[in-house]
């Protein structure tokens, strides 16, 4: 058995708020906090003194696998050389900056305390080899989101009014690529462009081909996944990404599933005002307002982080006019029957009076939403910035003077278009401990992560008292599973997590029913598309999703 002692702990789970708590660690769980069990001889013990104890970060939200990371590290030969990681003892070598190859991605997210991340968009078509190299990406817990709004069965039930097939393909669909949660982005914009026909505009236009609206298709989604008990909700790119006086639209997105949960993603992309890029500013204060009067709403920041960025996303019209906009070089392409996708690299430039206002506007929506059970810090990498940026993040939200001396740093007309510099709020380290392990762990419905309690995984990160930034971006002690696997900011073992995915009931009609349109438009086998369990040699069923204290 292994003691963890003298540390102040945060576990806001549990209600822990920097007491010095002994925590007891065996066979991979946390067996006791305080007093040891009786009868286990402690075999290892770790002296926390000057340093805090907190859960593994838990990241809901970051793109680190599948097709659209791939064609990133073709498009951006640049990004490899930028950023080589040489090969030691324990470790592999790898690339990438913005693109990092999968180990360099498990050794980041380790150094910093992160021991669970979820991939959030999949073509159910990639799914296998997305499994493949989330299985290659080391030291971290991982799940994936299949992409299900602008999926052809989808829209074909929808139209038809037919929830059960809906139901019943949707949890197919979940069961066949082993996916945890289902992902809509852009609705019925991404068919629109698979076509070549106008982008949607609201979210009560018409998708190409399918009387069904993004509105329908929403409230539609929300209602199977409530139905299928899915530990996490929806999970939602709004329509109109990246558009002055997009906040309308997230409103309405938030709005149209009636009452039932919803997470909104890189909200920060979705709460543009103006009617152009001349008079663009911020409208973070009203979806603020809104999230604070509605439980059922949670979302993650997307918070931009000045220098280089490689923006992908499964919303290829956004993506081009991106491409139009900045002159930079694209990539795009087409996945058959279900989604899109398009890459192209950017760099938020602290002196750009538009990149400035982006800024500031994630860190409103995390300062002005009262909850932070309900905001998440993420970058939604690497689309706003790397994630290894989350500890300036930190130290922003919990450092007023700071905050005020990048802002400095910005066009003085920020200060005329956000609210930014007259928040005087500043998080605690129980509120960090929330909005990056236990609030998002909580969120995705992993109920033996983000805790300290008895019986959840021993994933501990415990961090040098000291200088914020650079506290959270080296961790004395990382714990995975119980085995120690960071010291010192350094990857001491080599070591693979698990797969999280769900797996609801199946009606084994719908087979049947979706196989002529498969046969007759797929260009895979039908039996060739679902992924095998051997392609998830660790892994872990989620099922209903159980309420943490709060």
């Amino acid at each position: 058995m292994l003691r963890i002692t003298n540390g102040e702990v945060y576990d806001p789970c549990n209600g822990i708020n920097g007491q010095k708590l002994d925590i007891w660690v065996e066979g991979g769980k946390v067996v006791a906090v305080g007093e040891a069990p009786p009868g286990h001889p402690v075999e290892e013990v770790i002296d926390a003194s000057g340093a805090i104890v907190m859960p593994g970060g838990v990241d809901i939200h970051s793109h680190i696998t599948g097709s659209k990371m791939n064609l990133g590290r073709i498009l951006r030969p640049e990004d490899h050389r930028g950023d080589v990681v040489p090969r030691t003892e324990v470790t592999r070598s790898g690339v990438g900056y913005t693109v990092p190859s999968t180990f360099v991605t498990g050794y980041r997210y380790a150094a910093m305390g992160y021991t669970t991340v979820m991939e959030p968009a999949v073509s159910p078509l990639g799914a296998r080899h997305a499994h493949e190299e989330l299985n290659d990406t080391p030291l971290i817990d991982k799940g994936c989101y299949p992409l299900m709004g602008n999926n052809h069965f989808v829209l074909k039930y929808i139209e038809r009014g037919e929830t059960e097939r809906l139901r019943a393909f949707v949890s197919w669909l979940l069961k066949a690529t082993k996916g945890y949660a289902i992902k809509i982005v852009n609705p019925c914009g991404v068919e629109n462009w698979k076509w070549g026909r106008k982008d949607v505009e609201s979210i009560d236009d018409h998708a190409a081909n399918y009387a069904v609206t993004p509105r329908q298709l929403l409230l539609s989604l929300s209602r199977v996944s409530e139905e299928l008990g899915l530990p996490h909700p929806i999970h939602v790119h709004c329509n109109n990404l990246g558009i002055p006086g997009n906040y309308k639209t997230t409103l309405e997105t938030m709005k149209a599933v009636e009452g039932r949960k919803i997470h909104i993603t890189h909200c920060q992309f979705h709460s543009y005002g103006g009617t152009g890029w001349a008079d663009f500013c911020s409208k973070a204060p009203e979806i603020a307002e809104y999230v604070n009067k509605h439980e059922n709403v949670t979302l993650d920041a997307g918070q931009v982080i000045f220098g280089e960025v490689t923006t992908m996303t499964a919303d290829a019209p956004k993506q081009y006019r991106l491409h139009r906009l900045s002159g930079n070089k694209w990539g795009s392409f087409d996945v058959e029957m279900e989604t899109s996708a398009g890459i192209v690299p950017y760099r938020f430039h602290k002196r750009d009076l538009a990149n400035a206002v982006q800024w500031a506007i994630g860190l409103e929506l995390l300062l002005l939403i009262k909850d932070p059970w309900r905001v998440f810090l993420a970058t939604d990498h690497p689309n706003a910035g790397p994630f290894m940026f989350y500890p300036q993040i930190i130290k922003l939200l919990m450092d007023k003077d700071f905050r005020e001396e990048m802002l400095a740093g910005c066009p003085k007309r920020v200060r005329e278009r956000t609210l930014l510099a007259e928040i005087n709020r500043e998080y605690s380290l129980y509120e960090i401990a929330i909005i990056t392990r236990a609030g998002t762990a909580k969120a995705l419905g992993l109920t033996s992560k983000g805790h300290l309690g008895i019986g959840a995984d021993a994933d501990i990160a415990i961090y040098t008292k000291g200088e914020v930034e650079r506290m959270f971006s080296s961790a004395r002690y990382v714990l995975k599973d119980g085995e120690v696997v960071v010291k010192n900011g350094k990857i001491v073992k080599d070591y693979y997590g698990k797969t999280f995915y769900v797996d609801p009931p199946q009606e084994e009609w719908i087979e049947h029913d979706i196989k002529e349109d498969f046969d007759k438009f797929y260009t895979v086998s039908f039996q060739n598309y679902p992924v095998q369990m051997e392609y998830l040699p660790q892994s872990e069923v989620v099922g209903a999703y159980k309420r943490c204290r709060d």
